[in-house]
């Protein structure tokens, strides 16, 4: 029985320590960022909403933290988050939302209906917005999330995350992603271990590959020359994804990557080890 029992404190003492080493995105309590609340307490994982999302929450030294993606959309100041207990309390806790400034970045798309689609374009782009939703709310649970990424193709980052866009000169949503430059052809490789939701060809987007990293983290990647993956395939760091194209709405081949957390896109560099440096504004765009 004692042995028992000290084997059963070794394991929980492990599981603490795999908890605390579990690595995290870097913190931006902006909009577009990424919040880190911590949520004391011990007992089965809590279950954590943002506005009407769920949230990831990971084991964290004697509590848990919830890792949250703040919309573009939000506003400075306070926001809330809320807390479900396993005996069935419910808790809130705040944090704080930062301002921040993004930059504006203006384009020329050749193709005219890349920038005000007709009537049989709009039909597509519904039917794509509902197919690429469904994706980017995907929520695999897991217990371990892996949340630091490496670069999904090599190149300078050409058109950083959040920048207010205007296509010959008229305006559009922010930019939803990160821009990465590179020669068409050019593999694209799986930041990080997870499952393929998703594939399929979008009017903006092009090619497009969606993976699902586990509680609500799903990444995208967009105008892809040629898709090497299908729906259901479990991928490691570094499996070719697809190759870097010009399909869809583009003005020179390069790859979109987003990130999207509790379906909402949050700035990629976060998960990057690396501080990526934003370049010029030659890759062009998408929604």
């Amino acid at each position: 029985m004692p042995f028992a029992r000290s084997l059963t404190m070794l394991m929980l003492l492990l599981t603490a320590t795999v908890g605390a080493a579990q690595s995290l995105p870097r913190e931006a309590s902006v909009p577009g960022g990424v919040a880190l609340v911590e949520i004391p307490g011990g007992g089965e994982t809590p279950r954590v909403e943002y506005r009407d999302a769920r949230v990831m929450v990971l084991p964290r030294d004697q509590g848990w933290t919830a890792v949250i993606g703040i919309p573009l959309t939000a506003k400075p100041g306070r926001h809330q988050i809320r807390v479900v207990r396993g005996d069935g309390s419910v808790a809130t806790r705040m944090f704080t939302v930062r301002d921040k400034a993004y930059a504006t970045q203006h384009l020329t798309v050749k193709n005219r209906r890349m920038v005000n689609p007709n009537a049989e374009d709009l039909e597509r782009i519904g039917r794509d917005r509902a197919e690429i939703t469904a994706a980017l709310a995907s929520l695999r649970e897991a217990t371990t999330v892996p949340l630091e990424f490496s670069a999904p193709v090599p190149g300078p980052r050409s058109s950083s995350f959040g920048l207010r866009r205007f296509f010959n000169g008229e305006p559009r949503k922010p930019h939803s992603g990160m821009d990465i430059a590179a020669p068409e052809g050019t593999v694209v490789r799986a930041p990080a271990a997870g499952q393929v939701v998703e594939t399929g060809d979008y009017f903006f987007n092009g090619n497009t590959v969606f993976v699902d990293h586990g509680q609500g983290l799903v990444t995208m990647y967009s105008h892809l020359a040629a898709i090497e993956v299908k729906p259901g395939d479990t991928v490691d760091r570094g499996t070719p994804l697809g190759t870097v194209g010009m399909t869809g709405r583009v003005t020179g081949a390069h790859l979109h990557w987003s990130v999207s957390l509790n379906r909402t896109m949050v700035d990629p560099a976060l998960f990057l080890a690396d501080a990526p440096a934003t370049g010029g504004s030659d890759a062009g765009g998408d929604d």
